[in-house]
């Protein structure tokens, strides 16, 4: 039998799959297993899938009962080194007790949802197991709808009544992860899948050290949907943390957008939402989505039956409803109408303000909401202003974009009340060199006050996605070494006799020549000499 290492299905002496069109006559390259590697004696590994700090995901084939399954490694970056067609991950003595305490906690958070089977938006695990000094979770596999393309395809957003059956089985199993001390942390549209029958799954688990900052760990954040307090050194992550991810979750598949970076909206806490999305949305639905984005966490939806209970609570009385037809229909000044006929972002705060307002009134609730709406503030006496559309003359903020990081973060420190932040999710670029800043938030010319902090948050750019291969023939491993990896490639070596290059000279590249292009992070093995063959003494 013949699999696809792509998919897992048939295919004979067809090299390219004829279903999911994958190319089965490359290589996996390290640190990732080889195609085709036997686990546990039944499982087989194909292709990698996903991976971040703490492991990766392959797709896998069980020998056993004849179906593809997910095969999760841990591999915590950083922490071992593995060559290629090897299998054992090797470690330092020095980091052999943290690589094992890490472990120890992956395959511990793993046996922990293995037991949570009542929850359909849990994944389901059918084994774990030590092997080739590391761990293996093996998964189930379903056909499964991209959180991200069932939005899409619902015209870009999801209306209440379909979103509501979908993410209310997520707060129990949610809820059920954290009765027992632990959390998923990286809720997003990244890591929901949507079944055939029209339920959602759960995807990217992983300990709650891949999930902050300060940790061993390569921390995987989802610009968007991590809560502010992610961002931070070794913050304990909690319940409330977990909530945020979650609105934001839910604002994406109403709106179709995500809130800002969390690290922008330290100091603009306010959301957009559409004029019609207001008019179509249920108003305690409004209310409970904005409280559980609150930037301040004394502030937030603290529990999951809150959540659920401001998620389910529909305000009935007519006299709620009245006022929002009225505020969401009344008169707007011309100056307010935009030249396609909608309304502007200050009416539309003005009009979900005014919703919240009500609700939080009817209800009793004896918070404010920080700014959740643009355009809308409230001053000291919690009364409710319009922004001034008094023109800025003050202050801007400086153009970050076309420096490099650390030009850009000189500068900022010359202002005192900015605080520079970098994006963590970087992007290729064909414009800016690699480490040059491409984006920035706020942009250059906005309004920069003289009283309070401002963050700026800074998009890097990774460089060229496409790098040339340097000539490095004659020149030593190491130089050639450091040649590459500035470029971006992994480098593997592999060493021959000859007669023609001195002993640590490169010869040149396996498979390749200098001059072609190859995607950035690419393993690349170099070829290199070990001098000339020593001759064997002459039988005597």
């Amino acid at each position: 039998m013949s699999l696809c290492m792509g998919c897992m299905r048939e295919i004979g002496d067809e090299v390219k799959c004829p279903v999911c069109g994958f190319d089965n006559s490359k290589e996996q390259h390290s640190p990732f297993l080889p195609y085709n590697t036997i686990l546990h004696g039944r499982y087989i590994v194909g292709s990698v899938r996903g991976t971040n700090g703490e492991s990766s995901r392959y797709i896998g084939f069980d020998k056993q009962t004849g179906d593809a399954v997910v095969i999760c490694e841990f591999l915590p970056m950083g922490l071992f080194e593995r060559d290629n067609d090897e299998l054992n991950l090797n470690v330092s003595f020095e980091d052999g007790d943290v690589y094992r305490k890490l472990m120890n906690n992956f395959i511990s958070y793993f046996r922990t949802i293995s037991e949570l089977k009542d929850f359909s938006a849990l994944i389901k695990i059918h084994d774990i197991f030590e092997e080739n000094n590391t761990a293996y979770v093996i998964e189930e596999n379903q056909d499964l709808i991209p959180f991200e393309e069932y939005v899409e395809r619902s015209n870009g957003h999801l209306d209440w009544d379909i979103a509501r059956p979908l993410f209310m089985p997520v707060i129990s199993a949610l809820e059920a992860l954290h009765r027992r001390g632990l959390g998923h942390y990286a809720i997003s549209p990244k890591n929901m899948f949507v079944t055939a029958y029209g339920k959602i799954k759960i995807s990217g688990f992983a300990t709650a050290n891949e999930r902050k900052r300060g940790t061993p760990l390569k921390s995987q954040l989802y610009s968007g949907c991590a809560a502010p307090e992610q961002y931070e050194d070794n913050f304990p992550i909690d319940s409330i943390t977990e909530i945020y991810g979650f609105s934001a979750t839910l604002f994406y598949a109403l709106t179709g957008n995500l809130p800002a970076d969390a690290r922008e909206r330290i100091k603009d806490s306010r959301l957009l939402m559409s004029t019609g999305t207001v008019r179509r949305l249920p108003p305690h639905v409004v209310t409970a989505v904005a409280n559980g984005l609150q930037v301040k966490r004394e502030n937030r939806i603290t529990d999951f039956d809150d959540l659920r209970s401001q998620l389910s609570v529909s305000h009935t009385a007519q006299a709620i409803q009245e006022e929002i037809s009225r505020t969401a229909n009344m008169n707007v000044k011309k100056s307010d109408i935009k030249k396609e006929g909608g309304l502007s972002h200050r009416s539309v705060a003005v009009i979900a303000a005014a919703i919240t307002i009500v609700l939080l009134t009817a209800a009793g609730i004896l918070f404010v909401m920080q700014n959740p709406f643009e355009g809308f503030f409230l001053d000291n006496n919690n009364n409710a202003t319009e922004a001034s559309t008094e023109p800025w003359t003050g202050e801007t903020i400086p153009k970050y974009v076309g420096l490099t990081y650390d030009e850009a973060e000189k500068q900022a420190k010359k202002t005192d009340n900015i605080s520079l932040f970098r994006d963590i999710d970087e992007d290729y670029s064909n414009e800016y060199a690699e480490g040059v800043v491409m984006q920035q938030f706020p942009k250059e010319g906005s309004e920069l006050k003289a009283s309070g902090e401002i963050s700026i948050t800074v998009k890097v750019s990774k460089g060229m996605q496409m790098r040339e291969l340097p000539a490095i023939a004659k020149k030593t491993v190491n130089v050639a070494a450091k040649s590459l990896a500035g470029e971006g490639f992994v480098v593997n070596a592999e060493y021959q006799y000859s007669d023609k290059y001195d002993e640590g000279d490169v010869i040149g590249y396996k498979d390749y020549k200098a001059g072609d292009t190859l995607e950035h992070g690419s393993t690349v093995t170099i070829i290199v000499s070990r001098g000339a063959e020593p001759t064997r003494p002459a039988n005597n």
